[in-house]
Formats: structure tokens, C-alpha cells, sequence
């Protein structure tokens, strides 16, 4: 019986690339897709977009520059609002984004195990769950059943443990839970931590930022 492929995600953020390695191999990952908007570091040079690319070639495991479709800016300004904030919610209504999850369909299709790489240690602190892993939990079906992808994309952590998409927004849903209303539903109170999560991590361009009225 054949395995259907998985969709994972994984952060390099003080991780060793030979830990990095180690993980993707334990779940038999074959394949990268690099979701940074910026595919390089002024920290970890190991993960420069050349440099772990002709790494990964080393291993067998093939690499995938998607940054531009799946990576948490946006060169149009319609995706930000007054205070130069990216707004997730006009990101995955893009042709670019949708672009992105039809190459990523594509490579499941040809049974590729991918794991989408960011910087983020934290999961939850990351656009690749904050809006990849949002958009195919709760849009995908509705917005793209053509697609074959996974609703449900798996977290490697920094020690190489899985943590679910939903089993990652329950503990954003926790992070947040201070703001909670008491008169809101389980599922409002989600989407209120979400939205609050968002506020906290999403990318800001201080070059659209506008000055707020005095």
C-alpha cells in the first residue's frame, strides 16, 4: 500500500544544517521548497539560497525556490493597509499565491514528501503556518479542491517533533487567550487569537507606512 505524500514545514533559525539534515531525512523529505521572501541570511550562511541548495543536492533531496508565490511579502501595495502591514487574508486571494500551491500540487502529485523551509524556529511565529497552513485548513477545499494537497501540514520543531496545524493553532489560540471575549464562540475566539497573532509577526514595510493623522 503506497503512502500518500506529506507536506511538511521546518525552520533553520540556530539549528545546525546537519541537524537540519538529520530531520528532513527522518521523514523521508526528498524535497524543499524555500518559502522566504528573502532567500538568504545575515546569520546563518549555511542557508543562503546557493548554499543549501548544492547542500541538499549532496543528500538527494532536490530544492525549490517558491518566495515569490508563497513568501510572506508582497511586492504589490494592495497587500498592505494603512500602517504598511502585509494583510495575509489579500495575500492568499493572489494569482501569485494560488500559483504557488499549484507547484506545490504538482510536486505531491509526483509523490514528492516537501517540506516548506523558513527561518522561523517557531512554527507560529511563521507565515508558513500563519498563512500557508491557515489558507489549506480553512480555504483550500472551499477556494482549490482540484488541488492535491493536504489540509493539515505537519511542523517539524526545532528538536525534530511534529506538531499539527491544528494542534498549532489551539496553542496560538493559548498564546493569545487574554484577549479572549467571553461572550464570543470557541471558533470566534480562534479567529481573534489568529488575527492577533498576525498583528504580532506579520511583516511591516516601514517605506509604506503612513504617518497616522495628528
Amino acid at each position: 500500500m503506497t503512502t500518500s505524500p506529506q507536506l511538511y514545514t521546518i525552520g533553520y533559525a540556530t539549528k545546525p544544517l546537519t541537524s537540519f539534515i538529520a530531520q528532513l531525512k527522518q521523514y523521508n523529505i526528498n524535497a524543499v521548497a524555500d518559502v522566504r521572501s528573502v532567500p538568504y541570511s545575515k546569520i546563518f550562511h549555511d542557508y543562503h539560497k546557493e548554499n543549501i541548495a548544492a547542500e541538499l543536492k549532496k543528500h538527494a533531496i532536490r530544492y525549490v525556490y517558491l518566495g515569490d508565490e508563497l513568501g510572506p511579502r508582497s511586492k504589490d501595495e494592495t497587500h498592505y493597509d494603512e500602517c504598511g502591514q502585509v494583510q495575509f487574508d489579500r495575500l492568499m486571494m493572489s494569482d501569485l499565491f494560488k500559483q504557488g500551491l499549484e507547484r506545490l500540487s504538482a510536486g505531491v502529485e509526483k509523490q514528492f514528501n516537501i517540506a516548506l523551509m523558513c527561518a522561523e524556529k517557531d512554527p507560529a511565529t511563521c507565515h508558513r503556518s500563519l498563512l500557508i497552513g491557515y489558507y489549506l485548513a480553512h480555504h483550500l477545499q472551499k477556494n482549490n479542491p482540484e488541488l492535491t494537497l493536504p489540509t493539515q501540514l505537519l511542523h517539524i520543531d526545532h528538536n525534530g517533533e511534529i506538531e499539527t496545524q491544528n494542534d498549532l493553532e489551539d496553542r496560538v489560540s493559548q498564546l493569545n487567550s487574554q484577549h479572549k471575549d467571553l461572550f464570543m464562540s470557541e471558533e470566534e475566539a480562534k479567529y481573534e487569537a489568529y488575527k492577533m497573532q498576525l498583528r504580532k509577526t506579520s511583516f511591516i514595510n516601514e517605506e509604506l507606512k503612513k504617518s497616522k493623522p495628528l
